[in-house]
């Protein structure tokens, strides 16, 4: 079971959220010099910090399923706009409630952290030696989980007020004033060199009894270099900054501290069942509850499994409403796909349901008898077949009936006690390697290795072992860049990295664009099923509207291009 404790205390930073919500107000101030008086208290705290990240509006659904969807990979199901396809079809406005919720649970996470990092600035002078050393760690956990909310922040909404500490959080909303995106990200930076000066590697930490689930300093030089790479693209497009991110992950690749696991599928069958391995995984979030009290600040559960899962109806009484849908022709037009195991384990061409012969429930069943993906990719299969598959391919990484076992299965429709991972080893590797190319305008050797390893471990081979059936060599600077960019979609695909990969590429909208084409290529009723792009315009879509409500009583704030 999880090994990962939430703690619901009041001097988590306890918010109320005021008529803004960069105006955060803590009723319990007047407690906090009572408390935190040794590291044992501060860590009580701090993972209250660390629990803002199971919020609807940020990891719990939002981040993590819900704003991801719509790319060239998948979409969400069905063909209109209706209910819950709203934003997933980037059909929805400024006063969208959702988004309203993403942008006050990021503030009040930055609100708690900032909170945390001064009151334990004011308190660690006067812990002993051995508090001193763990109190330490703490801060720059803190200071790394702050860089994380802001980093969300900027990528999403671009054009935010910065906010330093908690006494900025009190000024009159009439006085709060958009950061230059820029120095956001320089203040990011900060925090995440801090954390990197001051957490141990995981496999080296002798401070925490327990760091399952919890931040070292291989998750913050993997955050850095995915900060620096997205610093160097759209909006700001820093190019300088390939170097940086190349840099850093060199430190990290170079370590020896993290490395890929040996099989693929291990890592949905961990993350479906709260099995934490610090290997690979950099930044992941822990969902438990054993029972849904339907209080979300009770519950710290998240949607995973149900929402970006297989579809699933009388399961264990309930169903999975599995809203994702993978796009037929990202499957099709997968590089090797006849090796690479990663293209099975990314899909599901069946679903869960009642066999209607022997009236046996949750049995697993194909969506066509005539029939599967495979046979309604190839381009003699009849509209028919491919008509059944448009709509109804889920993902599979986290397929609730083969992978979560009987110990950490939360029987509801909503919400699972499912991880998610944020940030994984091979993704900086991915990233090291597109960083190489970019900042050196042609791959390196460094650059093969680090992409080829992570396609070895697809192809179920050794990863430090060349192998011609995987591995790339001999390309140019434009050929190796998209090959980066077909890596990223095949090792991370469903894992909410897409969508954000297109916009700092600077090629959302014309993803958008193709995709659909490509759609409509392959079957003649195909665009009626990608609505996403009757909605998504250029210079627009790239970033999420700064929400109404903050637009009107943040009277100096400008409203995001194209809303």
């Amino acid at each position: 079971m999880k090994k990962f404790k939430y703690y619901l205390c009041t001097l988590a930073c306890a918010i109320t959220v005021s008529s803004c919500s960069l105006d955060e107000t803590s009723y319990t101030e007047i407690e906090k010099g009572n408390y935190m008086k040794n590291a044992a208290e501060a860590e009580n705290v701090l993972l209250g910090v660390y629990r803002d990240m199971v919020q609807d509006g940020i990891y719990g659904f939002h981040l993590s399923l819900y704003f991801t969807i719509p790319s060239d990979i998948a979409k969400v199901t069905g063909n209109s706009t209706d209910g819950l396809r709203l934003i997933p079809s980037n059909a929805y406005t400024s006063s969208q409630t959702e988004i309203a919720t993403t942008w006050a649970n990021l503030y009040s996470a930055i609100y708690d952290a900032n909170d945390f990092i001064e009151t334990l600035g004011q308190k660690i002078g006067t812990y002993d030696e051995g508090n001193y050393k763990k109190a330490a760690v703490y801060m720059a956990e803190a200071r790394c989980l702050r860089a994380m909310y802001y980093f969300e922040l900027v990528r999403w909404f671009g054009n935010v007020a910065l906010i330093t500490n908690t006494a900025q959080s009190r000024q009159h909303p009439s006085t709060f004033t958009q950061a230059d995106p820029a120095d956001v990200y320089k203040f990011i930076e900060a925090d995440l060199q801090y954390a990197i000066d001051n957490l141990p590697y995981a496999v080296d930490d002798n401070i925490r009894s327990d760091n399952s689930f919890r931040l070292s300093k291989g998750a913050a030089l993997g955050l850095l270099t995915k900060v620096y790479a997205t610093w160097a693209g759209y909006p700001v497009h820093d190019t300088s900054k390939w170097e940086n991110a190349a840099k850093t992950a060199k430190i990290l690749v170079e370590s020896g501290k993290h490395h890929l696991l040996s099989d693929f599928e291990q890592l949905w069958k961990n993350t479906c069942n709260g099995v934490w391995d610090g290997n690979e995984s950099l930044i992941e979030v822990s969902f438990y509850a054993p029972t849904v009290t339907g209080v979300s600040a009770n519950d710290p559960c998240g949607r995973i499994g149900k929402w970006n899962g297989v579809q699933a109806s009388g399961i264990r009484s309930v169903r999975n409403a599995g809203n994702w849908r993978v796009i037929p022709t990202f499957l099709r037009d997968w590089k090797d796909r006849e090796s690479d195991n990663r293209w099975k384990y990314s899909f599901a061409d069946y679903k869960y349901g009642k066999n209607t012969e022997t009236g046996e429930d949750g049995v697993k069943l194909v969506i066509n008898t005539s029939g599967n993906i495979e046979d309604a990719i190839k381009d003699d299969a009849t509209d028919a077949l491919k008509k059944a598959y448009i709509d109804n391919v889920c993902p599979r990484k986290w397929d609730t009936e083969e992978y979560v076992n009987s110990a950490n299965y939360l029987v509801d429709a909503n919400l699972s006690n499912i991880n998610w991972y944020i940030l994984r080893y091979a993704d900086v590797l991915l990233l090291y390697a597109e960083a190489l190319n970019e900042w050196k305008q042609g791959p390196t050797d460094e650059a093969y290795k680090a992409i080829n390893m992570v396609r070895r471990r697809g192809f179920g081979l050794p990863v430090e072992t060349d192998n011609s059936a995987s591995d790339l060599s001999g390309m140019s600077y434009t050929e190796f860049q998209q090959a980066v960019r077909n890596e990223r979609a095949y090792e991370l695909a469903f894992e909410g990295h897409r969508r954000q990969d297109l916009v700092r590429w600077g090629i959302y909208y014309e993803s958008i664009r193709k995709t659909s084409q490509d759609l409509v290529d392959w079957y003649s009723g195909g665009y009626g099923y990608y609505v996403c792009v009757d909605y998504t315009k250029k210079n627009k879509n790239e970033l999420l509207p700064i929400p109404q409500q903050e637009m009107d009583i943040c009277t100096q704030f400008d409203q995001n291009p194209g809303w």
